[in-house]
C-alpha cells in the first residue's frame, strides 16, 4: 500500500514525540528502582488507569474483536467480556489491599505472605516464569498480529517481517528503557487517545460509505443474529444462532474463565502490570480508582468503535478465507481511507503496538531485577546499579521475545497455552488474600499442576485416546489443580505464624483470620464483605449496561437505549454510595 507524504509526516511525528518524552523522563527515572518502576509512588490515578487500558489495546485487539464479530456477530465478544467479573472484583476486593502491601511487583508479595525457603524458590521461579518466558510469550503474540499489519499494510514478504518486527520493538525498547514506568505511562496516555481517534474515524466512515449505508444500512443488510447482544445459546457447537457456542463454552466463561485462570492483564485478584499501576499512585483509593476507571474504559467506552467495523466487513468482505477473518478490519483502511487518515490509522496501530510492548518490557525487568537480580544475586546492589542493571535487562527480555516471536506461528497457540496452562491456579491466588492456611506450597502446586493436567491431555489426544477440546479441557484442568492444591494445603504446614502476624498487621484483610486475631487480642469490627459484594454486583450491573446502552444509541434503539441508561444511573448512584460508605 502505497502511503502520501502526509501519512509519513503523521508516523515520523508520533516516533518523535514518543522518543521526546522518554528522555524527557530520563533523569527522573534513573533515580531509583521505585522510580524507575513505579514512577515514585505519584502517578495520578486517572493516568495509572489510562496506561492500563492503552496497554491492553495492542495491535492484534482491533483484528481479533473483527474476527469474532465477522464469526459471530456482536455476541462472540462475550469471549472477553466475561472479564467485567474479575475485573470488578480485583477493583473492590483488592485494590487497596495491594497498595497497603506497599510493594513494587506482586511477586514480592510472596514472600511477604509465605515463609520458608519454599517461598524463595516461589518468588525466584515465577520472576524468570512470568517475567521472561510468559512475558514473552505475550509480547510475541503482538508481534505476530502486527507482523500480519505490515504484510497487508506493505506487502512485506514472511521470511523479511522478523526484522521489521525486530526494528519496531528496538525503538520501543530503547525509550521505555530510559524514561522507567512515568515514561510509559505518559506515552500510554497519549498513544491511547491517538488510537482511539485513529479507530474512531475509521469507523464513522467505513459504515457511512455508499456500500454499507449508514446505521440503517448496517442493520437492512446483516442477518439479525449478527446484531444480538447476548448469545442464543445452542445444545450443540456450531449452529449458525448469533453466538455459536454450546451450554459449556458458555459456562466457562461466564461460571470459570474468570475466576479459575491466570491471564496477563486478567489475573484473578489483579497482578501484572495491573498491580504494578496500583503501586504506582499515592493511596489505596487513587488505586481502586484507578482500577475502575480501567474496567469502564477497558470494556463500555473502546469496543463499539471496533464492533462497527467488524460489522461492516460481514457486508463488505464475505468471501474472505475463514483463517484471514480478522484481516478484514486492515483491508477497510486500504479500501476506504484518504491519503492523511491511512497514516492517522497506522500511527494509531503503532501507538497500540508501543504502549503494549512498552508496558511488557518495563513490567517484565521489574520480575527480572527486584525478584531475582536484587533478590538473589547482588542484594547489596545500589539503586544506581540497578536501574542500570533494569536499564539492560529491557533489551534482554526484547531479544528473548524476539525469540519466541520467530517460533510462534499464530496467535491462537498463545492464547490457548495461557488460558490452559493457568486453569485452577487462579482461586489460590484470591483465597491467599482472605484465608490465612495457603502457603507457599498451595500456590506452588497450584502453578505447576495445570502443566501436569494439559501436558496429559495433549499427550492422550495426540495418541487420539481422547479428544478433549475446550472448554472440556478447562474444566477437567481446573477440577485436577483445584483438587491437587486444596490436598497440598492440608498435607503441609501452614506459613510461619511471624509471617502470618507481620502480614495481618500491614494488610488487614477480611475473610478468614481468626487464629491471627486472636493472637493480636484486635477488637471485633463490622465485616466490610456483605457490601463489598453488594458494590461487586451493582459495578458488574454498571458496566454491562454503559455498554449495552451505548450500543443502543449507536443503533438508534431508543427505548431500548433508555432502559440500560436507566440501570446505569441506578447501579452508579447504588455504587457510589456503598463506596462512601466502606471509606
Amino acid at each position: 500500500m502505497a502511503l502520501h507524504w502526509i501519512d509519513w509526516l503523521l508516523i515520523i511525528s508520533f516516533l518523535v514525540l514518543s522518543f521526546g518524552i522518554g528522555l524527557f523522563y530520563t533523569k527522573d527515572a534513573g533515580e531509583s528502582t521505585e522510580n524507575y518502576f513505579l514512577g515514585g509512588r505519584k502517578l495520578p490515578w486517572w493516568l495509572a488507569g489510562t496506561s492500563m487500558v492503552a496497554t491492553t489495546f495492542a495491535a492484534d485487539t482491533p483484528l481479533l474483536v473483527t474476527e469474532l464479530v465477522v464469526k459471530n456477530g456482536i455476541s462472540g465478544n462475550w469471549l472477553w467480556w466475561n472479564g467485567v467479573i474479575g475485573g470488578i472484583l480485583t477493583a473492590l476486593f483488592f485494590a487497596h489491599l495491594w497498595r497497603k502491601a506497599n510493594i513494587v511487583t506482586d511477586v514480592e508479595l510472596i514472600e511477604k505472605r509465605y515463609s520458608g525457603k519454599e517461598a524463595a524458590v516461589l518468588r525466584g521461579f515465577k520472576a524468570i516464569y512470568m517475567g521472561v518466558f510468559l512475558n514473552s510469550v505475550v509480547i510475541a503474540w503482538v508481534n505476530v498480529a502486527l507482523g500480519a499489519l505490515l504484510k497487508v499494510f506493505f506487502d512485506i514478504p514472511d521470511e523479511q517481517l522478523l526484522w521489521y518486527i525486530a526494528g519496531a520493538m528496538l525503538f520501543v525498547a530503547i525509550y521505555s528503557s530510559l524514561s522507567g514506568l512515568i515514561g510509559v505511562a505518559v506515552t500510554d496516555a497519549v498513544q491511547f487517545w491517538i488510537a482511539m481517534i485513529g479507530c474512531t474515524v475509521l469507523a464513522v466512515v467505513v459504515v457511512n460509505s455508499e456500500q454499507v449505508g449508514g446505521i440503517s444500512g448496517l442493520k437492512a443488510k446483516l442477518p439479525a443474529w449478527s446484531l444480538d447482544f447476548f448469545p442464543t445459546i445452542s445444545s450443540a457447537e456450531g449452529t449458525a444462532q448469533s453466538l455459536s457456542i454450546g451450554v459449556a463454552t458458555f459456562l466457562a466463561y461466564i461460571g470459570f474463565q474468570w475466576w479459575a485462570s491466570w491471564y496477563p492483564g486478567a489475573e484473578p485478584g489483579g497482578g501484572g502490570y495491573v498491580v504494578q499501576r496500583m503501586m504506582s499512585v499515592p493511596t489505596e483509593e487513587d488505586a481502586q480508582k484507578a482500577t475502575l476507571f480501567f474496567q469502564v474504559a477497558h470494556y463500555c467506552l473502546r469496543p463499539w468503535v471496533w464492533i462497527m467495523v467488524g460489522l461492516c466487513c460481514i457486508i463488505l468482505y464475505p468471501d474472505l478465507p475463514e483463517q484471514d477473518k480478522k484481516l478484514g478490519y486492515v483491508m477497510a483502511i486500504k479500501d476506504f481511507l484518504p491519503a492523511g487518515l491511512k497514516g492517522l490509522l497506522l500511527v494509531a496501530f503503532l501507538a497500540a503496538y508501543m504502549s503494549t510492548i512498552a508496558t511488557q518490557l518495563n513490567w517484565g525487568t521489574s520480575y527480572l531485577i527486584n525478584d531475582f537480580y536484587k533478590r538473589f544475586i547482588t542484594p547489596q546492589a545500589t539503586e544506581k546499579q540497578l536501574v542500570s542493571s533494569s536499564r539492560i535487562g529491557t533489551f534482554v527480555i526484547m531479544l528473548a521475545a524476539l525469540f519466541v516471536t520467530a517460533q510462534l506461528s499464530t496467535m491462537e497457540e498463545a492464547f490457548k497455552f495461557m488460558i490452559e496452562c493457568g486453569a485452577g491456579l487462579g482461586l489460590v491466588l484470591i483465597l491467599r488474600w482472605y484465608w490465612w492456611r495457603i502457603n507457599a506450597w498451595s500456590e506452588i502446586a497450584a502453578t505447576l499442576a495445570p502443566f501436569i493436567a494439559f501436558g496429559a491431555i495433549t499427550y492422550l489426544n495426540y495418541l487420539q485416546i481422547t479428544n478433549l477440546q475446550f472448554p472440556n479441557s478447562f474444566f477437567i484442568t481446573t477440577i485436577f489443580t483445584t483438587v491437587v492444591w486444596v490436598a497440598v494445603t492440608f498435607l503441609t504446614p501452614p506459613t510461619a505464624n511471624k509471617t502470618l502476624v507481620e502480614f495481618y498487621q500491614q494488610v488487614r484483610p477480611e475473610g478468614f483470620w481468626q487464629p491471627i486475631q486472636s493472637q493480636l487480642q484486635l477488637p471485633k469490627t463490622p465485616s466490610r464483605l456483605p457490601k463489598l459484594f453488594v458494590a461487586w454486583a451493582l459495578g458488574i450491573a454498571l458496566v454491562y449496561s454503559m455498554l449495552f446502552a451505548l450500543g443502543k444509541l449507536i443503533f438508534m434503539e431508543w427505548s431500548s437505549a433508555l432502559v440500560w441508561l436507566a440501570l446505569v444511573v441506578v447501579s452508579m448512584l447504588g455504587l457510589g454510595q456503598l463506596l462512601r460508605k466502606k471509606e
